[in-house]
């Protein structure tokens, strides 16, 4: 799977390149095209070869330059969906946690189907109040945003409530590591432990855990989310990443498949969830779990509604 960011890069160049078949249509220097806009050659080369993007404004003035000003429009779309596919957590976060939760809040509401993948921490939408108040916190400090945690939790907390009301249905994997990672106290990891449990029996729930031990030939992905097939949005440590190209969502459903073949779902996930409770209860280090015993547990069926 070629890197998100890859084609974020690929997205900029592509209007890049537009850019410079205008100024070539208008039989235009690099140098002439900077004496009309107003600007230094150096600007015109550096937005010709995907070093700086162009700002809506460097795009009007380009197109003016090159006496194709009805290109303008199409081209500042182009460049914004460009520039929304990766966007830096720092911008997105400069301003604190709780109104990047809520920005998210109309997407989650308009979503009927989410395919949620998650390889480091408990998905979003399934977090206590405990669990989601560390994680943030910590990210915070990271991060070194403004402390706004406790209202970034409420936040998150009223987001969640899709999971329970209207007809949103929710298809998710969770690594088997993620349920022994511990992020905040012990009783904090039980509780989240424990809320998985019971959010895992409501219908509108698909909850499978790829054990340590299953045959796979799906590696762990960075964690991501689809939305209704036709958005993904993929989180790295620097950026936050859309994808809304159909080739590109229907890769990730792709690996979503491949990686729910190995999965745990009911019986099967819900003792990977009571064996990592009771690891955290006995401060014990999270033991292997036994392949003959998942072999017996029927670990692999599969909810059936998931199956595409």
């Amino acid at each position: 799977m070629s890197s998100p960011s890859s084609k974020a890069q690929e997205a900029r160049e592509a209007v890049a390149g537009r850019l410079r078949e205008m100024r070539l249509d208008a039989g235009i220097t690099g140098r002439e095209l900077a004496v009309r806009c107003g600007w230094s050659e150096s600007k015109s080369s550096r937005i010709e070869h995907a070093k700086t993007p162009p700002s809506d404004a460097d795009i009007r003035a380009w197109c003016t330059a090159c006496g194709a000003s009805e290109q303008a429009d199409d081209l500042i779309a182009a460049n914004r969906q460009a520039d929304s596919m990766y966007v830096q957590w720092k911008r997105l976060q400069r301003t604190g946690l709780r109104r990047l939760q809520e920005s998210g809040a109309p997407l989650y509401e308009q979503t009927r189907q989410f395919h949620v993948y998650c390889s480091n921490v408990v998905p979003g939408f399934f977090q206590t109040p405990g669990y989601a108040t560390a994680l943030l916190t910590s990210i915070a400090q990271f991060r070194g945003t403004p402390d706004d945690v406790s209202d970034a939790v409420a936040a998150r907390m009223a987001r969640s409530h899709v999971i329970r009301e209207g007809d949103h249905r929710f298809a998710v994997l969770v690594e088997e590591s993620v349920l022994r990672y511990q992020i905040g106290s012990a009783e904090v990891m039980a509780a989240q432990l424990g809320h998985l449990l019971s959010v895992m029996a409501l219908p509108s729930i698909s909850l499978g855990i790829i054990p340590f031990t299953a045959p796979r030939d799906a590696w762990p992905l960075e964690t991501f989310t689809i939305f209704d097939r036709q958005r993904v949005h993929v989180e790295t440590l620097s950026a936050a990443i859309k994808e809304t190209q159909p080739s590109d969502v229907a890769l990730y459903l792709k690996a979503f498949g491949n990686l729910k073949e190995v999965a745990a779902y009911g019986a099967g996930a819900r003792s990977l969830i009571t064996a990592a409770i009771d690891a955290v209860g006995s401060n014990a280090e999270s033991p292997a779990p036994a392949t003959g015993k998942v072999a017996g547990t029927g670990l692999y069926n599969h909810a059936p509604w998931t199956q595409d």
